[in-house]
C-alpha cells in the first residue's frame, strides 16, 4: 500500500507541474500574440492601446512625408473607409509605394495614430494577405 501511495503522489505532483507549465505557456502565446486591424477597427477603438498589432490597408496617394535630417516617414493607411496616420523610423522596403498595400506593425498610440516598428509591403501586382482583402472589401462597401 505504501508503493501505490507514494506512485499516486508522485502522479499528482506531475500532473500539477504539467498544468502550471501549460497555464504559462497559454499566457506567453496570448500575451505575444500579433492580432490584425484594420484603420477602421483603430478608429473605433476595437484594440487596447498596450497590445503590439498589425495594421493593414492601402498607402494613401500623396501622402508620405520624410522628415529632413532623419530616416523618419509618415504617411496615412486606409482601409477605403477609415484612414489612420502612421510614423516609421527606419529602412523602407523597395516595394513600398503609395497606392500599394502594406501591413505594419507596432502599437496605436493614445491620440489614435499608430507608430510602427516594422513595414511589409506587398510583394507582386496580385498577391495581398486575406486580412487586408477582406478590410479593403468591407471599406468599399461602405463607401
Amino acid at each position: 500500500m505504501q508503493a501505490r501511495k507514494q506512485r499516486m503522489v508522485f502522479i499528482g505532483i506531475v500532473g500539477a507541474g504539467l498544468l502550471v507549465s501549460l497555464g504559462f505557456l497559454y499566457k506567453a502565446l496570448n500575451e505575444n500574440a500579433l492580432y490584425y486591424q484594420s484603420p477602421t477597427q483603430v478608429v473605433e477603438g476595437e484594440m487596447p492601446l498596450d497590445r503590439r498589432v498589425r495594421i493593414g490597408g492601402l498607402v494613401v496617394e500623396e501622402s508620405i512625408e520624410r522628415i529632413p535630417g532623419s530616416m523618419t516617414i509618415r504617411f496615412l493607411v486606409t482601409d477605403l473607409a477609415n484612414t489612420i496616420p502612421v510614423e516609421y523610423t527606419g529602412v523602407l522596403p523597395d516595394l513600398f509605394s503609395e497606392g500599394h498595400g502594406v501591413v505594419t506593425q507596432g502599437h496605436i498610440q493614445e491620440d489614435g495614430s499608430f507608430v510602427a516598428d516594422s513595414v511589409l509591403a506587398k510583394h507582386d501586382e496580385t498577391y495581398m494577405s486575406p486580412e487586408v482583402a477582406e478590410s479593403l472589401a468591407i471599406g468599399e462597401a461602405a463607401r
